[in-house]
């Protein structure tokens, strides 16, 4: 069983990427599912923190009708998917399982209205921040508004309890986590976040953090974004200069996805990055994994890849279909096949669960 709890698919769809097919340099399409025996994915509705709120809204519809798109033009091979219990039903048939999670809470504005109102639509978690503070908390990027939560994010934890929505952390600054862990009376999620310890970036989470979400019978999903899993990469003034580089011809290409230079430009500096820079790989993902299992438990860590969020995959993963990977190299450290099964997807199932049964 395979679930990843994050990718940021939706983003390329509104770039006018086709799932059907196997799109070269693409980090998830439905044939690389199939080849990575995926049996489902969080989509993430992702809206930039800069979006006016009017905006992130309509955007954040315009990408759930993306994805409801996908699943109508291919009935046989994947279906929007509301509650675990659905998913196992589709594993049984071989269809894939798609989930819809909101990374960053604009789009809800200030009305409790238009998170129940998503939650129908089958946005089942919600990244309360991304990398800004906005209404709800504050961000790990920022952290200054709130001191945390908002008066509003408090109704926000409240009513996410009373709907069985799933709390993510990720991108949340420390206090807003702490506020989270302490309010919440459903586990809480981090869906694609790593480790503090092995990389100091301020969106990775501490040993302190991992073992209140295991306490809090939570869930991390380990992030392959390469800035995440290593503090070296980039750190080369020559690499440094040609990630700038890169993220500018990406930028040009998401601002203008039909123009078939900008494309062609997109793809070339994609081959560039993955020749020239040194990226961390499937051993780095394997260490994060060891070091959230050893603080928060073995029952709550999973996979959340931020494929199609990331600007260059990690070595060795490169793309949704090459899975079997990772799994090798945790049979390869003493994994049973057990405990891989929880790693790889069942965990995120489980406290999906939960937090539905705390709200019943």
């Amino acid at each position: 069983m395979i679930y990843d709890s994050h990718m940021d698919t939706p983003s390329q769809l509104m770039r006018l990427r086709n799932l059907e097919i196997d799109n070269p340099q693409a980090h998830v399409d439905l044939p690389k599912m199939k080849a990575g025996r995926v049996d489902g994915a969080f989509f993430a509705l992702y809206t930039p923190p800069e979006m006016f709120p009017d905006a992130a809204t309509r955007y954040a519809l315009e990408m759930i009708s993306a994805v409801y798109d996908v699943a109508d033009a291919n009935p046989d091979n994947v279906a929007v998917t509301f509650t675990p219990e659905e998913a196992a039903r589709n594993r049984e048939e071989g269809i894939i399982s798609l989930f819809m999670g909101m990374e960053n809470g604009a789009p809800i504005q200030e009305s409790l209205s238009l998170l129940r109102t998503f939650y129908r639509l089958g946005v089942s978690y919600l990244t309360l921040t991304h990398n800004g503070d906005n209404a709800i908390a504050d961000s790990a990027a920022e952290g200054k508004r709130w001191g945390g939560l908002s008066p509003f994010g408090r109704q926000v934890v409240a009513e996410m309890n009373a709907l069985g929505m799933m709390i993510d952390l990720s991108h949340a600054s420390d206090q807003t986590f702490w506020d989270c862990i302490k309010l919440s009376e459903a586990p809480i999620v981090a869906t694609h976040s790593c480790c503090r310890s092995l990389c100091s970036h301020r969106r990775n989470l501490t040993d302190e953090m991992l073992q209140a979400l295991g306490e809090k019978d939570g869930y991390v999903g380990i992030n392959y974004n390469p800035g995440f899993l290593s503090d070296d990469f980039g750190k080369d003034p020559r690499e440094a200069a040609l990630l700038d580089e890169g993220e500018k011809v990406e930028e040009a290409f998401i601002q203008d996805p039909g123009n078939a230079e900008k494309v062609k430009a997109w793809l070339r500096m994609q081959e560039r990055l993955k020749k020239e820079i040194r990226r961390p790989g499937v051993k780095e993902i394997a260490d994060h994994i060891d070091h959230a299992v050893k603080w928060a438990g073995i029952d709550h860590v999973g996979i959340g890849s931020d494929f199609d969020g990331i600007l260059l995959p990690p070595a060795d993963v490169e793309n949704i279909g090459q899975s079997d990977v990772l799994w090798e190299e945790l049979r390869r450290r003493g994994y049973a096949q057990e405990q891989i099964d929880k790693i790889s997807g069942a965990n995120l199932m489980e406290v999906w669960k939960r937090v539905i049964k705390c709200s019943e």
